[in-house]
């Protein structure tokens, strides 16, 4: 699976990871599509809020790796769901707390 990060922030945590993601950023690259990646270790799981549409997944604690399907146009379903099989990218937003309030955005 492609990675593209969002922004300089994240690009530079990711340049030479170590860890946990480290590990997950092995994961999501080994990956065939964005179905895969919703059954890897460290919880993937679907945001809501402000976050909604966003993904998360768990690094060391409190750590969260925050990332979204990526494709243009997004593929969908006869039920007009997101294709997950047919998506082979994500851009990663942000790597930190988001459940510290001053991080919320």
């Amino acid at each position: 699976m492609d990675i593209v990060y969002g922004n300089n922030d994240v690009k530079r945590k990711c340049r030479k990871p170590q860890g946990k993601l480290k590990t997950r950023l092995d994961d999501i690259a080994a990956c065939d599509h964005f179905e895969t990646l919703t059954k890897l270790p460290g919880k993937p799981h679907l945001l809501s809020a402000n976050r909604s549409g966003q993904w998360g997944m768990h690094l060391e604690e409190p750590m969260r790796l925050v990332f979204e399907p990526l494709a243009d146009p997004m593929p969908v379903d006869e039920n007009g769901r997101i294709d997950f099989q047919k998506v082979h990218a994500i851009r990663i937003i942000y790597i930190g707390d988001y459940h510290d309030k001053k991080n919320r955005k």
